[in-house]
C-alpha cells in the first residue's frame, strides 16, 4: 500500500496542481419536511427536502438562528451550516409514494480552488440547480474540457453540467463525478446500480464580493468557467470555496418494482436536481481552516481546526429539527402515502416545468401522480474500461456509450400516462481525436467497499484500443487513506 504522502503526490502530477480539499461528513438529515427559508422564506415550501446540518432550522431560519443551534448532524460541532437538496421517492403503479432509504446522510466537500479564497461571510446563501428544468441542452456526453467552446462555458451550461447521478456498484470500477446529468432509467438502476445512486452538486464559487444573497439566490454568484476550476467572470473575481454535495439513495431496495423515481419537486429527469445552502459557520473558524486543511486526505480528523470539536457518528445522527412547524404537522412526507408531499404533480418536460405553490398546508386532498411507463431520457451505459495509464493503480472509466431515449409502450393501468412523452435531442459525443491528453484532473468521486470510503481523481486520456478504432478514457487513482465507517 502507498503511503498518503506518496499517492498524492502522484496526484499532485496528474493534475499539474495540488487541491486541497475537505469533506464534512454529516451523517444523518435532521428532518424531512417542506422548508426551504432560502427560496419560500417564512411559508411552508412547494416540496419536500432532505436536510443536513444546524437544528435550528425552519421556515425563516437566518445565519443568527443558525449559530444559536442546540446541534449539528455534522461532524465538526461547531458547523452549524444547513444543507439541503429535494428528497427521492418511489412511486408504485398505483400511486403509492414513499420515500427512497438515504444511506449515510450527506457529504459536503468544501473544495479549495483558487487563490486568496475567502471563508463565506455572516448571512452568507446561495442555491444552485434549477428546480423547474426538464432538459440537457449541451452535447451527451460532455466533450473533453479542452473542446469547450463559448457555448459550454456560459453560466447556464455551466451550471446544468454541474449536477450528476453517479451509478454505484462497488464491484465494478466507480464512475466518475458528474458524467450523468440525468437520473437514469428505473431498469438501468435494477441492472447496474447495486449500491444505489448517488446524486451530486457542485455549487458555484465566484462572488461579486458583496451581496450574501439575492433576489434569485444567484445573481451575487458565478461558476468559473471550468466548473470547479478555471477563471472567475469579470465582477466576480473573488473566490469562496467550492461546495459539493453527494447524497446516495438506495434505489436498490426497489428493484423488480414497478413504478418509477421521483424527485420530491415532481421531477422524474434529475435535470431539475438542485440544492441550498446557508452559512452558520463562525467567518474566523472557517477562514482558519481554508487556510489551514490542506492535508491530502481531505479528512476532518486531520485538521487541526478541528480537533477536539468531532462528533461521533451517533452523536450527529441524534440531532433533529428544533422546532417542528405545526403547518407542516399534517405532512406525511417520508409515506406511504398517496403523491407527493405537498401536492406535488409530476412534470416531465422537456418543457421547462410549470413553477410550484409555496404555502399549502398539509393534509390537502392530494394529486395520484400520472405516471409514463418511464421518463423520456437519454441512455449513458456503465461502461468502466482499462486504462494504459502509468502507475500502480490502473484501471480506468470510459466516457459512456450514448443511446437516443426510449419510451416502452406500458400496458394500460389508471396510474400510467395514455401519451409518450417527446424527447430531449441528443447531440452526438465528441470525436476522440479531439480530446487533450494533457488535460489535469477533472473530477474527483468517492465510494466505498469493504466498510473502507476510496477517493478516486480522475483525469482524461487517449487509449488506442484497436487498429480501427479510438476510445476516450478516464484513468483515475485511489486513496484508501480514508479509514472505515
Amino acid at each position: 500500500m502507498k503511503s498518503v504522502a506518496s499517492l498524492s503526490a502522484a496526484v499532485a502530477v496528474l493534475s499539474g496542481t495540488t487541491n486541497a480539499f475537505w469533506r464534512m461528513p454529516c451523517h444523518d438529515r435532521i428532518g424531512l419536511e417542506r422548508l426551504d427559508p432560502i427560496v419560500d422564506p417564512g411559508t411552508a415550501s412547494s416540496h419536500g427536502h432532505t436536510i443536513h446540518g444546524g437544528s435550528n432550522f425552519g421556515m425563516s431560519t437566518t445565519y443568527e438562528d443558525l449559530r444559536a443551534s442546540d446541534c449539528t448532524s455534522c461532524q465538526f460541532s461547531d458547523d452549524k451550516s444547513a444543507y439541503w437538496t429535494p428528497s427521492l421517492h418511489f412511486v408504485h403503479d398505483g400511486g403509492m409514494t414513499e420515500i427512497v432509504p438515504q444511506i449515510g446522510g450527506m457529504l459536503s466537500y468544501y473544495l479549495l480552488y483558487g487563490d486568496n479564497l475567502k471563508a463565506f461571510p455572516e448571512g452568507f446563501q446561495m442555491l444552485a440547480g434549477d428546480t423547474r428544468l426538464r432538459n440537457f441542452s449541451g452535447p451527451v456526453p460532455d466533450p473533453p474540457t479542452s473542446s469547450w467552446t463559448a457555448d459550454d462555458m456560459t453560466q447556464v451550461s455551466l451550471g446544468q453540467k454541474s449536477l450528476g447521478f453517479n451509478c454505484l456498484n462497488y464491484n465494478k470500477q466507480p464512475e466518475g463525478s458528474r458524467y450523468r446529468h440525468f437520473l437514469p432509467t428505473k431498469e438501468f438502476m435494477d441492472e447496474n446500480c447495486a449500491n444505489g445512486i448517488r446524486a451530486e452538486l457542485m455549487f458555484p464559487s465566484c462572488w461579486n464580493g458583496k451581496d450574501v444573497k439575492s433576489d434569485d439566490n444567484k445573481a451575487h454568484m458565478r461558476y468559473p468557467d471550468m466548473i470547479d476550476g478555471g477563471s472567475c467572470p469579470e465582477g466576480f473575481e473573488t473566490r469562496l470555496p467550492t461546495l459539493f454535495y453527494e447524497t446516495i439513495w438506495n434505489t436498490f431496495a426497489f428493484k423488480d418494482k414497478a413504478g418509477q423515481f421521483v424527485w420530491s419537486n415532481g421531477d422524474p429527469t434529475g435535470y431539475g436536481y438542485h440544492g441550498d445552502f446557508m452559512s452558520g459557520w463562525n467567518v474566523d473558524t472557517l477562514q482558519s481552516a481554508v487556510s489551514t486543511c490542506t492535508n491530502p486526505s481531505g479528512r476532518v480528523e486531520d485538521c487541526p481546526v478541528f480537533a477536539g470539536s468531532l462528533q461521533t457518528e451517533a452523536e450527529q445522527g441524534v440531532c433533529k429539527i428544533q422546532n417542528v412547524m405545526k403547518a407542516l404537522s399534517a405532512d406525511n412526507c417520508s409515506g406511504p402515502t398517496d403523491g407527493l408531499c405537498g401536492n406535488v404533480p409530476v412534470q416531465y418536460g422537456p418543457q421547462y416545468a410549470n413553477p410550484l405553490k409555496a404555502g399549502a398546508q398539509g393534509g390537502e386532498a392530494v394529486i395520484t401522480p400520472i405516471l409514463s411507463s418511464v421518463a423520456s431520457m437519454p441512455t449513458q451505459s456503465y461502461a468502466p474500461a482499462h486504462s494504459k495509464v502509468v502507475d500502480s493503480y490502473g484501471g480506468g472509466v470510459s466516457v459512456f456509450n450514448v443511446k437516443p431515449p426510449v419510451v416502452p409502450i406500458a400496458k394500460p393501468t389508471p396510474a400510467l400516462a395514455e401519451a409518450a412523452v417527446a424527447a430531449p435531442a441528443i447531440t452526438p459525443p465528441a470525436k476522440a481525436e479531439d480530446a487533450n491528453p494533457d488535460d489535469g484532473i477533472i473530477s474527483h468521486t468517492t465510494y466505498t467497499r469493504d466498510g473502507v470510503v476510496y477517493e478516486v481523481a480522475i483525469k482524461e486520456v487517449i487509449n488506442i484500443v484497436t487498429v480501427d478504432s479510438k476510445r476516450r478514457r478516464h484513468a483515475h487513482q485511489h486513496r484508501r487513506n480514508i479509514g472505515r465507517n
